[in-house]
């Protein structure tokens, strides 16, 4: 009865963190992503982000997620990831300091009040979020009361056969450290939660059964074991995200590495810093419980005051080890120029944003020279058409990104000529995102060879002809949105659209000598149209980059 009540306060402890730590994210969540994803904008700073949204929702486990979420959106790179990582490792001994006063005390007598306050919020729907936290809370310290009873109703001290069992480890040999690490890293691999583990290990401290020594050997593997959460969450992520999980695992593996080699001097000074001794029996159940929480501590601050200098190396060294799946396009949508971080100079802003405008043009041409690759001789019409679906929906997100930011930029006190440029940016790329559904028009027009009759050599070799002429234009159009202006007196729309009615004219004549079926002739037809509107949406781009710097001039010539 003893163990089975042991085991329902952990489960208990694991849901009043849990409850405790959904009603934060609940009550400031929204706030608390805002704040993960702009304020990192270097190694500290992420750093303190990571520890401020931790202890704000007293789940490590959450804000790594969290991160390893944001990573894989393209909201955060992977070395502000690593920072807000090691941030969480720092707020997240508030919770084993938290479990060291349940056993420093009885703390279970004022539960029963916050129980009863919680319910009556929970029944309002102002503050029901509160009254969920004020519960998690209760049962959190519930059952941090109900396993220091439990572990004095147990009287471990007086087993023989238990005292006896860890007795036959030697604390002052690394074998045993070794071993009671493995068993920390496991148990908190199964319980998925580190906090159950370092309740159990003080506990067992506590009771007089465990040396402290092997207590703090346990500690170690449960910084280990708490990474697995993260990593699992990431399985199925892109490789940037799966990155930032791994960075998380090596970030603990090297502290645990480096604090074995130190392992008996770190002991001796943690001991020492509460006022034990660590080869001492018969010690202060309370001072134990500190010594626990400290060693934790330590530990993380230490490890990230070394490592948060080589964040650049740890990027690297991910970067190598995990390789993007084939499934992952090479050149994969993320922004370049723009950040998330608060916007400080509109006017830096707004040069950021044209130059991820560039960057989205680059994009897109990329996706027209995949759909062109549909031509080829023998090409796989079925697959490239699934990936220019996938490369289109990459590019209505980039679209969307790059909107946000000019949308928050606007919001800034801003010049009239700052104004007019940020309008002719939205024009720009919803036009861009424009020539992405054109060329998902294209390719969804050739994938109707795959069950239906197919383009002749003939016309593949005019269409590939007139593709070239696209593909100039795009090139063109790349070189205005850098600078608007070159190709002054260019007549690339012209020349489209001179082409593309020379070919509707000969498609009429040549299916009305029934050189080829009807269906082929409107195959054929469709697929001019689509190319004759998206070369439109190439010029509405260079119109609108032009018209931002002439705006801009003329704003200029007033002044």
């Amino acid at each position: 009865m003893i163990v089975l009540k042991l085991l329902g306060a952990l489960a208990l402890l694991m849901f009043g963190m849990k409850a405790m730590s959904d009603a934060l994210q609940k009550m400031a969540g929204p706030s608390l992503r805002h704040v993960l994803g702009t304020m990192t904008t270097n190694r500290f700073t992420g750093l303190l982000t990571g520890m401020f949204v931790t202890v704000a929702v007293q789940s490590s486990a959450a804000t790594t997620v969290m991160a390893v979420s944001f990573v894989n959106a393209g909201l955060l790179t992977l070395a502000q990831s690593i920072s807000v990582i090691m941030g969480a490792n720092i707020g997240t001994t508030l919770s084993a300091w938290i479990m060291s006063a349940g056993f420093s005390f009885n703390i279970t007598n004022i539960v029963w009040p916050a129980f009863l306050i919680g319910i009556i919020l929970i029944y309002t729907k102002k503050f029901r979020f509160f009254g969920d936290f004020l519960f998690g809370v209760s049962f959190l310290f519930f059952a941090l009361g109900t396993l220091k009873l439990t572990g004095e109703e147990m009287d471990l001290a007086g087993n023989p056969a238990v005292v006896n069992f860890f007795g036959s480890f030697n604390a002052g040999n690394y074998g045993s450290i070794l071993l009671f690490l493995l068993i920390g890293t496991g148990l908190t691999v199964i319980a998925q939660s580190s906090a159950a583990l370092m309740a159990l290990t003080m506990v067992l401290c506590t009771s007089g059964v465990l040396p402290i020594t092997l207590g703090l050997a346990l500690v170690l593997g449960e910084n280990i074991g708490t990474t697995i959460t993260a990593n699992i969450v990431a399985l199925s992520a892109k490789s940037q995200a799966r990155r930032a999980a791994l960075s998380h695992l090596i970030f603990n593996v090297f502290g645990v590495m480096w604090v074995l080699c130190l392992f008996y001097p770190v002991v001796r000074l943690v001991c020492h810093l509460v006022g034990i001794d660590p080869a001492a029996e018969g010690q202060d159940p309370t001072r134990l419980s500190f010594a626990l929480a400290t060693f934790h501590t330590v530990f993380n601050v230490s490890n990230t005051l070394i490592l948060i200098w080589f964040i650049p190396q740890i990027e690297k060294l991910v970067t190598r080890l995990i390789k993007p799946r084939k499934s992952e396009i090479e050149n994969e949508f993320k922004l370049t120029y723009i950040q998330n971080g608060i916007i400080k100079t509109p006017e830096i802003a707004v040069l950021q944003a044209q130059k991820e405008i560039g960057v989205y043009s680059g994009q897109t041409k990329h996706i027209f020279d995949v759909t062109r690759g549909m031509l080829a001789p023998g090409a796989n019409l079925q697959t490239i058409a699934d990936e220019v679906d996938r490369l289109e929906t990459m590019s209505d997100r980039m679209e969307i990104e790059i909107g946000r930011y000019l949308s928050d930029v606007s919001d800034a006190h801003l010049s009239d000529s700052t104004k007019a440029k940020i309008r002719f940016m939205f024009r720009q790329i919803n036009e861009i995102e424009s020539i992405g559904d054109s060329c998902q028009g294209l390719a969804r027009i050739l994938r109707r060879q795959v069950e239906g009759e197919k383009l002749t050599a003939e016309l593949i070799g005019e269409a590939d002809g007139l593709f070239g002429l696209i593909a100039e234009c795009l090139e063109n159009m790349d070189k205005v949105l850098k600078n608007p202006d070159e190709l002054k007196d260019s007549d690339d729309r012209k020349r489209v659209k001179t082409l593309c009615a020379s070919l509707r004219e000969k498609n009429i004549a040549r299916s009305e000598a029934h050189e080829y079926s009807f269906a082929v002739s409107t195959m054929f037809n469709d697929l001019v149209n689509e190319a004759d509107e998206l070369s439109s949406f190439i010029r509405n781009v260079v119109q609108a980059r032009r018209g931002d710097k002439l705006q801009l001039k003329g704003a200029l010539s007033q002044a």
